[in-house]
């Protein structure tokens, strides 16, 4: 029973000692237009600016741009990404009112990152919004959690220390 217990402790302190440090998801620093502004015109694109690179591929990224009832103003396709920034062209908004920015981007570290702004347009548009699939939005929330392969390898450094100790403690007394 001892050596089980001296088993458990020394596979727990190697998976402590052994565990590399979270990986950090980019964090949006700056948009355009600005959260929670008002505009008397609809903007030609959207912009967002991230503190790390944002990986790219087909079908990864999303932007989109939502009126209260749903309607969308995003150009369809794949946003641009330079850098840490990325951005997708906005058609003509319609009736003046609150309009939400809606984004998932593939963080620097390899988990999505989603999230949302908003801004009031001041005065209506002459554009006229187009109904996507809802599979299609942009998420709301944020993506956190532990990647699996941190448990993985924390559950191949427990079985590997039990098994080693259960072969090692196989002796005989004297």
């Amino acid at each position: 029973m001892k050596r089980a217990l001296v088993a458990f402790l020394f596979a727990g302190a190697a998976v402590l000692v052994t565990a590399a440090p979270a990986a950090a998801h980019n964090a949006l620093i700056g948009s355009d237009p600005k959260d929670k502004t008002s505009l008397e015109a609809g903007p030609s694109s959207v912009t967002l600016t991230f503190d790390q690179d944002v990986q790219g591929g087909q079908g990864i990224n999303t932007i989109t741009v939502v009126d209260a009832n749903g309607g969308h103003y995003e150009v369809a396709g794949d946003p641009t990404i330079k850098d840490t920034a990325v951005s997708t062209k906005v058609d003509a908004l319609g009736k003046a009112g609150q309009y939400k920015i809606g984004y998932r981007i593939l963080s620097a570290d390899g988990h999505p990152v989603s999230g949302e702004l908003t801004f009031t347009l001041t005065k209506d548009g002459t554009g006229t919004p187009r109904q996507v699939a809802a599979d299609n939005e942009a998420d709301s929330g944020s993506s956190d959690g532990v990647p699996i392969w941190v448990w993985i390898a924390g559950a191949v450094v427990l079985l590997g220390g039990g098994v080693f100790f259960a072969l090692r403690g196989g002796g005989t007394k004297a």
